[in-house]
């Protein structure tokens, strides 16, 4: 006898989904390194990202140079800055004279290292009262908001809309020549950019939810600036420093190349320049060239570092 043909099952059997969650998945690489590698902090991941830009880095290492310059260069130097040999003077770059002599015999190297202490130390200084007057003022107006907002900022205006350098100058003329009154000629309008920049920060940041939550609580506002608000901003604070220490030291130059800056027997390298301008033409040219080149340096290394910063502090490049 024949067998009866068997009958097709035409059922229909739902999928258990519970199967597919077990089904064993080939594992990811890039998962599991996700998994098991540690989270990376902010400033540890924009230190890394800094060390990938190479023009930053040098920026950095030449500040680094130039600050150890700074304070071992008139150590190491065979001649001391003020002492004065008038048959060496004017004499080119030599063995015995490194970056050569000036109209008074003494040592350019000496000197220019010299000049360097100040001038870093200017940039310095002006960069730090910005920072303390600018944050304060700028978180204040931003974090208060209405009525102490505008009246603030409308006296930043006021401010920022007069001429820096002549009020620099017009400071500096009415006290006494010298270091102390170059940095407070500095510092009269200097902060105003640093008080705009960081009220526009706070001005975005308070409305985080952890800063109303500190509200909530009733948390002092001046513990609510110190500890919420400032360290979400450092990021951009610290670029605008970098870029206030080149301004200040290109400012400091200006006035000692006029007169009206460090006066003798103490050197900058904007004085340095201003002295060596008479000469130039006759040959010379060592007495300008090195505070010249140290001064283009200096201002260089900041900037190129200050857009590194800038780049490796932005949050929406970090991944």
């Amino acid at each position: 006898m024949m067998e009866a043909p068997k009958q097709q099952d035409t059922s229909y059997t739902q999928p258990n989904i519970l199967d597919e969650w077990f089904v064993p998945k080939k594992a990811n690489k890039d998962d599991a390194e996700a998994v098991v590698r540690p989270s990376v902090s902010y400033w540890k991941d924009a230190w890394h990202r800094l060390l990938k830009n190479k023009l930053a880095m040098l920026g950095l290492v030449c500040l680094v140079l130039l600050v150890l310059m700074a304070a071992f260069g008139p150590i190491i130097a065979p001649d001391s800055a003020k002492t004065t040999v008038l048959q060496n003077q004017n004499q080119p770059p030599s063995f015995e004279h490194w970056f050569g002599t000036d109209e008074l015999g003494r040592d350019v190297f000496t000197r220019t290292w010299e000049g360097a202490r100040i001038s870093l130390f200017v940039g310095v200084m002006a960069a730090l009262i910005d920072f303390i007057i600018g944050v304060t003022y700028g978180g204040i107006a931003g974090y208060k908001g209405g009525r102490t907002d505008h009246y603030m900022m409308r006296f930043v205006e006021i401010l920022y809309g007069l001429p820096y350098l002549l009020v620099v100058i017009l400071i500096s003329v009415v006290l006494e020549p010298g270091l102390f009154s170059i940095i407070i000629a500095l510092s009269i309008t200097g902060w105003v950019g640093m008080a705009r920049m960081v009220r526009g920060q706070v001005l975005q940041i308070k409305n985080y939810e952890f800063v109303l939550a500190s509200q909530t609580f009733g948390t002092k506002t001046s513990r609510i600036i110190r500890k919420n608000l400032l360290p979400n901003t450092m990021g951009p604070i610290i670029v605008q420093m970098t870029l206030t220490v080149p301004s200040a030291i290109f400012a400091e130059a200006f006035l000692s190349f006029l007169g009206i800056g460090i006066q003798p027997p103490y050197a900058s390298w904007g004085s340095m320049a201003n002295d060596a301008l008479p000469v130039i033409l006759s040959g010379d040219w060592w007495r300008l060239f090195f505070p010249a080149f140290f001064i283009s340096l200096t201002m260089f290394s900041f900037n190129v570092l200050g857009d590194g910063l800038q780049d490796a502090l932005d949050p929406k490049l970090r991944r």
